[in-house]
């Protein structure tokens, strides 16, 4: 019980991987068998019968500690962000991983998302259409099959910027076409 009292006294210092006793290098099986280990040692149906109301609500607190870890720990881009704010500078603040962190990871998720490509299917297709066609010189295709995506995604940075670039190549074949006919 002396181990328990001190472990749920200090529980607002240790981050999760102190939390399920494993190293940060833990792989996913290992933070599996540490989650299951720490939540049998301290599921809160064990403690039923103390007297002390204050040692329950602590085995409680710690017992949402250890499965808050392992629902932060056993996914790949919450552990990135984890790992991240627990290494840096604003550590005592970033222990716990709250609704604001997991909003923050998932709008980054997303954004990392757009950038690479696009949200929608279509938008996408059209957009590596257009990028293949740029690559072998067809710019009327490319210029067309961008606008195309443009229609699924009319704010994505990544698609007006590559139409503009299909459309300057259009205009720059425009003018030498022009400057090849002009009568001296």
């Amino acid at each position: 019980m002396a181990d328990l009292a001190a472990r749920c006294a200090k529980l607002d210092q240790l981050d999760y991987f102190e939390v399920l006793q494993i190293s940060r290098e833990a792989t996913p099986s290992d933070i599996k068998k540490a989650f299951y280990h720490e939540s049998r040692n301290y599921h809160p149906d064990r403690f039923y019968q103390l007297d002390s109301k204050e040692l329950k609500d602590q085995v409680n607190e710690l017992y949402k500690r250890v499965t808050e870890a392992y629902y932060v720990l056993r996914d790949d881009t919450k552990r990135r962000k984890y790992v991240v704010d627990v290494t840096g500078p604003e550590r005592a603040q970033k222990l716990r991983f709250t609704e604001t962190s997991e909003a923050e990871t998932k709008a980054a998720v997303k954004k990392e998302q757009e950038e690479q490509i696009g949200t929608h299917p279509k938008g996408r297709q059209f957009y590596q259409l257009g990028a293949a066609d740029l690559e072998a010189g067809r710019w009327s295709s490319a210029e067309r099959n961008l606008k195309m995506a443009m229609t699924y995604e009319p704010s994505n940075a990544r698609y007006k910027e590559k139409l503009a670039e299909a459309q300057k190549k259009i205009n720059e074949e425009s003018k030498a076409k022009g400057e090849g006919f002009k009568i001296k």
